[in-house]
């Protein structure tokens, strides 16, 4: 039997099955937004991923930049990837306890994205890393896409508040 329970925008999660728990791998984070639809694969200027809903990112595979840094050696981190989020709340949700993998920076204060390092990818579970995804690629995605996305994969109506503002 396959149980859902709903995400932050509502979208479904499966619950209680086993390779969800998993811990999630870089692979995993391509395969997944690639999954979404109307989703393209934009490559910025050291050929890093940047994946997009109707020309808007929701997963962008950033190059090292000034802003995060390794605390120890200052050495610019060379594997942060930026996952968009709903809201502010969702975004403090994910960078405010210390262990968690998740941060932000001051360059990012007021964008509603949160970094993750790929080295850190491993302390997610897949089953997490799904739902930050499709939160990510729904928080982009028009409202006509997100609505039809739920609908398609849910087992009961959702909210036609979900999901972007514009029209697809």
């Amino acid at each position: 039997m396959v149980v859902f329970a709903l995400g932050s925008l509502g979208s479904p999660r499966l619950i209680g099955v086993p390779s969800r728990t998993r811990r999630a791998r870089l692979a995993d984070v391509h395969e997944l937004a690639s999954s979404l639809p109307h989703v393209t694969v934009e490559y910025g200027p050291a050929e890093n991923p940047v994946y997009q809903v109707g020309r808007k990112s929701f997963v962008f595979f950033r190059t090292p930049r000034p802003d995060a840094v390794d605390p120890e050696t200052g050495e610019r981190y060379p594997d942060v990837i930026i996952f968009w989020v709903p809201s502010e709340s969702d975004k403090l949700a994910l960078t405010q306890d210390p262990e968690s993998p998740f941060f932000t920076t001051p360059h990012f204060q007021g964008h509603l994205s949160v970094l993750l390092r790929a080295s850190r990818l491993r302390e997610l579970s897949l089953g997490e890393l799904t739902e930050v995804i499709q939160d990510a690629w729904l928080s982009r995605a028009s409202a006509t896409r997100a609505r039809q996305w739920l609908a398609e994969n849910a087992e009961s109506p959702r909210s036609a508040n979900s999901g972007g503002s514009r029209k697809s």
